[in-house]
């Protein structure tokens, strides 16, 4: 149930600029640099592992930090 509501969006932080899930502190940090013969090849590269990644990942691994208000 959890995997059908979390989506994966683009966030802009201060500190970080890249896909995260909604659902959790899960964010795609890609590995090494994307290669290909193209711009396009790349791309698709890039978004095959982006979207790999994200559907293989556990919310529950990636849990968010709240701040204990004191």
């Amino acid at each position: 149930m959890e995997a059908m509501r979390r989506k994966l969006v683009w966030s802009e932080r201060k500190n970080f600029q890249g896909w995260v899930c909604t659902e959790c502190a899960w964010k795609f940090n890609p590995f090494g640099p994307v290669v290909g013969q193209s711009l396009e090849e790349m791309k698709s590269r890039y978004e095959k592992q982006r979207d790999a990644e994200f559907r293989s990942h556990v919310c529950a691994e990636h849990p968010r930090v709240t701040k204990n208000p004191s």
